[in-house]
């Protein structure tokens, strides 16, 4: 019998065509979208109207015949195109501000409202990210109501709170009614790359240096979450950090049980921390209970994954962008597992999905069968 893996892609990317979201705009919206449509031009080359590679973004033929050729039969999806009145797309747009808020308030609700129906077409295979934003706490626990009503899987994209946003850091306790409901709903948190960096201007270096540095920003939404006790009053919450690599976390949570320890025995030489300022359990604790990370996975070392945990991981191929593993998938699997057990390849590829987004295996197994890449081809290395 020749055995084969079911593939999950935890970090895809997918969203309406930017006319189709009128459709789901309140018709109060419906004059100033048709202002700003009729204003606006989409800076990213495969999501202008040129390139046939958009559609992949919306169209279920296209998108689920690349996909089992692929062979991954489910994705959890992140937003990706723009929507209404947002300035560029959600996962790399500042915070709103107080004079745009409303409308961009109006605009992830559409896409929300798109995504629940587009995920709703095959919800076996789709677990769908709905959008918050942070300017006003009321607002995102209605969001995070629907999301939970609507059977958004894929939990919600919590958005960075960059440091010149005028918006408190994760940390804050003004965010607790979010952390609340979401372990009360069982809604899970994810974290992306892209929105918690700086204005870096329009200095030509601007932009390259916002590639360098916005992992490293992305990356302080654990250490806010932790530290700030996030997850010691909600030990139910999951987190988990998207796009960001995953060989930063075991020398980050190594830096963050020092310091945690430092601060719990005042061991910190001229800082001085009050007892209510330490966390009472060490982070690499929250981190087994709490956290994951997704990735696209280069090739680790056994010892790599055990600091992570290989229940901690799951693999994503960012379909469709550029930078993601499509069409060379089979590839960049046999890259990073040819030589790992596969009892591991398969928490890492679908196992730790499930768990954490409610993927039905059983009901996937069929696809996996057809479509699946053997555990023989990627026990293979790669050819050169």
């Amino acid at each position: 019998m020749n055995e084969r893996y079911t593939v999950i892609s935890s970090d895809c990317h997918a969203g309406a065509a930017i006319d189709t979201y009128k459709e789901y705009l309140e018709a109060r919206w419906h004059e100033d979208f048709d202002a700003w449509r009729g204003a606006y031009s989409n800076p990213f080359r495969d999501l202008q109207k040129t390139n046939t590679k958009r559609t992949r973004n919306w169209d279920n033929e296209q998108r689920i015949s690349e996909q089992n050729d692929q062979g991954v039969v489910a994705e959890v999806v992140f937003p990706n195109t723009v929507p209404p009145f947002f300035p560029t797309s959600s996962l790399v747009s500042r915070p709103p501000t107080a004079e745009d808020y409303e409308q961009r308030l109006a605009g992830i609700r559409a896409h929300n409202r798109w995504l629940a129906d587009w995920c709703g077409e095959y919800p076996e295979r789709r677990a769908g990210i709905g959008q918050i934003f942070l300017n006003d706490v009321d607002d995102a626990l209605d969001d995070i109501r629907f999301i939970a009503e609507n059977d958004l899987r894929g939990g919600v994209l919590i958005p960075g709170a960059p440091e010149d946003s005028g918006l408190p850091g994760l940390h804050h306790s003004t965010y607790e009614p979010i952390w609340q409901l979401c372990a009360d709903l069982g809604v899970v948190m994810n974290h992306h790359t892209g929105s918690a960096s700086p204005d870096y201007g329009d200095e030509p270096a601007g932009s390259v240096i916002w590639i360098i540095e916005q992992g490293w920003f992305a990356h302080r939404a654990l250490t806010h979450l932790i530290i700030g006790g996030v997850f010691e009053r909600h030990p139910s919450l999951k987190l988990v950090l998207t796009e960001q690599g995953a060989g930063w976390v075991p020398d980050a949570i190594r830096m963050l049980d020092m310091m945690a320890m430092g601060v719990r025995t005042g061991k910190m030489g001229e800082l001085g921390f009050d007892s209510d300022q330490a966390i009472p359990r060490q982070p690499s604790e929250y981190w087994a209970q709490n956290c994951y990370v997704a990735s696209q996975i280069p090739p680790m070392t056994d010892e790599e994954l055990t600091a992570i945990g290989v229940d901690k991981i799951l693999w994503g191929s960012d379909y469709p962008h550029d930078e993601g593993c499509y069409p060379n998938t089979q590839a960049a699997l046999q890259r990073a597992f040819h030589d790992k057990d596969p009892a591991d390849v398969r928490r890492i590829l679908s196992e730790n999905a499930a768990d954490v987004y409610g993927f039905d295996l059983d009901a996937l197994a069929p696809l996996a069968a057809e479509h699946g890449p053997s555990v023989e081809l990627l026990a293979t290395a790669p050819a050169a």
